[in-house]
């Protein structure tokens, strides 16, 4: 009997060591779940309208698409159409964490109040203050954070 919870246990502990990171690590979400069961990302904010209309608008929960386990609002059915056609079009950049952030190798809060589309892709940021200071690098924050996402991207917020 003992041998088999042992060996129980051995599979069980390399099972978890080798699992894949939870979406939560991934994504920078509200906490909690939305009507459709998922956390939501992007505060809300319609990330089709960012990129196709150049504006930010609320999304409504009547329009909500789930994608990689993260509820985004849309503010129309035609975005979300849009969205579900290509969504690794629509989706933030580095889980839609803050860009500067991830240039640092953090996680932090991405607020879509401060975002740029640069290359046809949505990046957003934590506060004004970080929000001014990518404006000064902007390609040198995008790629430091590509390679830093690469690296943390696994890695709860809370462990970096």
């Amino acid at each position: 009997m003992y041998k088999s919870i042992a060996t129980a246990a051995v599979l069980m502990a390399s099972v978890l060591s080798t699992s894949p990171a939870l979406a939560v690590d991934e994504y920078n979400t509200a906490p909690g779940l939305t009507a459709a069961g998922a956390p939501l990302g992007l505060h809300g904010v319609d990330p089709v309208a960012f990129l196709d209309i150049g504006n930010r608008l609320d999304g409504t929960a009547r329009y909500t698409a789930i994608h990689d386990g993260v509820a985004y609002h849309f503010a129309s059915q035609e975005n979300l159409k849009a969205f579900e056609k290509n969504p690794a079009r629509y989706t933030p950049q580095n889980g839609g964490f803050c860009t500067f952030g991830v240039s640092v190798g953090k996680k932090f809060d991405g607020d879509p109040r401060y975002a740029a589309v640069m290359d046809g892709k949505l990046f957003v940021f934590l506060n004004e203050e970080i929000f001014q200071a990518f404006q000064k690098d902007r390609s040198g924050t995008v790629s430091k954070a590509a390679a830093n996402w690469k690296k943390i991207q696994h890695t709860a917020a809370k462990d970096l």
